[in-house]
């Protein structure tokens, strides 16, 4: 195999389509918001307010739904003084009353909330709340509010724990109307945060729960506040694939390496009124997080080593600059795209690969500037696993969404660094640097360096 080789692409059932965003219902639902050729032109949606639904606090019985549970080890609510509280809201949504679950993790403090929220429906295949988990650091570091709001998959939750949840009642074609009835309810004075000073919301997205973002779109035209202002101030679909049609607040896409290691999305980068838009790619960024995932698969699962690149320090990147803008005008830096080169011969891949086998282009990072690894994706299912990758969602699925990583030769790291010490040094002027710019947030220093630190040759 040549170096940088991509792995042949395994069969992949419509669960798989699902977390990729793909959907072909999501796509039947939102007309153009995919970019289609020829489209024909919407007329202009008609605004109403979105009805407020009612909520009452959940407070048993039985076992809690935990819906984040591949956070940093030690580096919980707990370390950073977070509550999490479930709500149970209800309304009429599609013609059909509804019931589900609300989640807000929140400084048990409220003098230290930023006034900023990041708003995300549950991922309805892993029922997780992929946003609070995969920006956990960021989010909990810098005082944010993070808001779950149960719709598609949440059948899981009420199969979970029948007497604590059992009332949960969701339709598919309801969830445009629950995700603007639940933002509108966070920004009302019913809401449970009412006193806390929230400015500003945004809705978050990842793969399948991007395809539920991106299909949400067109509702966001029509669904308003009392005041006709917009429900959600910002939109940010990360591992996604497609060019999203741009609505009249920023948003900020993040392929994966996944998506554009066959070219992700051509859309472009824009400050105009109406189509305020970032993407936003970096190398060795794989769909699937697997490092913090072990109560969902190991590496028993997998054939290749599961790759440590820790996806949240760099999806946080992105929110971070979404955040500001949305909320202080302050317009994100532009970055360049990986390199496409599209010629499979040279390198075995479609992108420009560096002579370790990473990525070239797209916003840098220590894992590739200063490589100990080649990041490849996709990882292989181990026919073999008894682990538990092979329980509810499968290890084909878990390991084809997943990256892995191949360890440089020794003699390759003393050739390039000279010493661990060394390279260890090179890393943080490195570090420095990409934080100065705004590429690398300083909560993430510590756990970059202590990567740095963890390498021998």
């Amino acid at each position: 195999m040549k170096p940088g080789t991509v792995v042949t692409r395994v069969t992949i059932p419509m669960a798989a389509l699902l977390l990729l965003g793909l959907s072909s219902a999501a796509m039947a639902q939102a007309p153009g918001a995919f970019g289609r050729p020829g489209a024909a032109a919407e007329p202009p949606p008609v605004p109403v307010v979105a009805p407020i639904p009612s909520i009452t606090p959940l407070t048993g019985p039985g076992k809690v739904f935990d819906s984040s549970v591949a956070l940093w080890p030690g580096l919980g609510v707990d370390h950073f003084d977070y509550t999490i509280d479930e709500y149970r809201i209800s309304g009429t949504a599609a013609g059909a009353p509804y019931e589900t679950r609300l989640v807000i993790r929140r400084p048990r403090n409220g003098s230290k909330f930023s006034g900023l929220a990041v708003a995300e429906a549950m991922h309805p295949v892993a029922a997780s709340a992929h946003a609070f988990e995969l920006n956990s650091l960021y989010i909990m570091d810098a005082g944010h509010i993070a808001v779950e709001i149960d719709t598609q998959g949440s059948d899981q939750i009420a199969q979970f724990n029948p007497e604590r949840y059992g009332f949960i009642k969701v339709a598919g074609n309801q969830t445009n109307e629950i995700l603007a009835q639940a933002g509108a309810l966070i920004k009302s004075p019913q809401s449970p945060i009412a006193n806390m000073g929230l400015r500003k919301m945004v809705l978050w997205g990842t793969s399948a729960s991007s395809a539920i973002l991106v299909n949400y779109l067109p509702s966001h035209k029509v669904f308003k506040l009392g005041s006709m202002a917009n429900i959600y101030d910002g939109f940010m679909p990360t591992m996604h694939g497609t060019s999203i049609r741009t609505v009249d607040v920023p948003m900020i896409q993040v392929p994966t390496q996944r998506e554009y290691q066959s070219v992700a999305t051509s859309a472009q980068d824009s400050d105009e009124p109406g189509s305020q838009m970032r993407v936003y790619e970096f190398p060795g960024l794989a769909h699937l997080d697997s490092r913090n995932t072990t109560s969902r698969f190991t590496q028993e699962d997998c054939v290749h080593p599961l790759s440590k690149f820790p996806i949240d320090a760099y999806l946080s990147v992105a929110l971070h600059h979404l955040l500001q803008w949305v909320d202080k005008g302050i317009k994100p830096p532009r970055a360049p795209r990986v390199i496409m080169d599209l010629f499979v011969d040279n390198d075995g891949s479609l992108m420009q690969l560096d002579a370790y086998g990473n990525a070239m282009g797209g916003i840098r990072n220590t894992y590739v500037d200063l490589p100990t690894a080649k990041y490849t994706m996709i990882n292989e299912p181990n026919p073999k696993s008894t682990g538990p990758g092979m329980g509810r969602l499968g290890t084909p699925l878990l390991c084809a969404l997943s990256g892995w990583q191949t360890l440089l030769p020794p003699a390759t790291l003393r050739k390039k660094y000279g010493s661990p010490a060394q390279y260890v040094r090179q890393v943080e002027a490195r570090l420095k640097v990409l934080e100065a710019q705004g590429w690398s947030l300083p909560v993430y220093h510590d756990v970059i360096m202590k990567d740095a630190r963890a390498v021998r040759f």
